[in-house]
């Protein structure tokens, strides 16, 4: 009987150290999806940039975007595209944006580290140092696309509507004054508590900032003319992440 017993015992000990071990190795095991995107470290060369065409780069930007919206960008090592851009940078667009913290322009289009330039200022219009840095995007660095982009609840805009008058804020609005003249057209509230009017000078504001690069950047509006770039404007919804282009 006692021998018996230290058998049944030998026996449950031995299923039991069975069964951990079993458990020990599912539990090491790495859950990876099968649907998971690799981890994207490569950067824009000099010929991948040459054979893009502005089009094909809108389309590119386009894309970007419907990911960001549905939350699923692409996987980028940073770290590596640093390094590995130091040497040289070859971007495929230059976009135009406000400062707006709510505005990460990379994420919205899904670019990665050496794929944009991006000049900032509240409001997005345009001035002799952001000109001649979408001179230097496209004419010496190659860049094909330049966007414009307005975004939806902008405080420039809003600032503008309202007359702000606050240390250099002041001069700063002044340069979104015109979008607000354009606008006096609107059937409503002309105020910056109406969003439908706000939209409108934001929209407004992106159509004069492209007037202006074209007139005063001969060397744009020639790239433009010759096809080598395409100047765009869009109106960016904080609320869902969606774009609207403007023309």
């Amino acid at each position: 009987m006692k021998n018996q017993f230290k058998s049944l015992v030998l026996l449950f000990t031995t299923a039991l150290l069975v069964s951990c071990n079993d458990n020990a190795k599912k539990l090491s095991l790495p859950s990876t999806p099968n649907n998971v995107n690799p981890v994207v470290s490569h950067v824009m060369t000099k010929e991948e940039q040459a054979r893009l065409t502005p089009d094909a780069i809108l389309q590119e930007f386009i894309e970007g975007n419907k990911r960001f919206q549905s939350g699923s960008t692409t996987v980028r090592d940073h770290s590596k595209q640093a390094r590995k851009s130091a040497p040289g940078q070859f971007p495929k667009a230059v976009v135009l944006s406000c400062v707006d913290s709510r505005v990460p322009v990379e994420d919205v289009f899904d670019q990665g580290l050496g794929d944009t330039f991006v000049g900032r200022v509240a409001g997005n219009f345009v001035n002799e140092d952001l000109l001649g840095s979408m001179e230097f995007a496209c004419k010496v660095s190659g860049a094909k696309l330049v966007l414009v982009m307005g975004h939806q609840h902008c405080g420039a805009i809003k600032g503008a509507i309202d007359d702000v008058k606050l240390g250099n804020i002041t001069a700063m609005l002044s340069k979104i004054k015109p979008a607000v003249a354009m606008s006096q057209d609107f059937k409503g509230e002309k105020s910056s508590k109406n969003e439908t009017f706000v939209k409108l000078v934001s929209e407004n504001n992106v159509l004069y900032t492209i007037d202006q690069i074209r007139k005063k950047s001969p060397i744009l509006k020639e790239m433009e003319d010759k096809g080598e770039i395409k100047i765009v404007g869009v109106f960016y919804n904080l609320t869902d992440g969606t774009l609207e282009f403007l023309k």
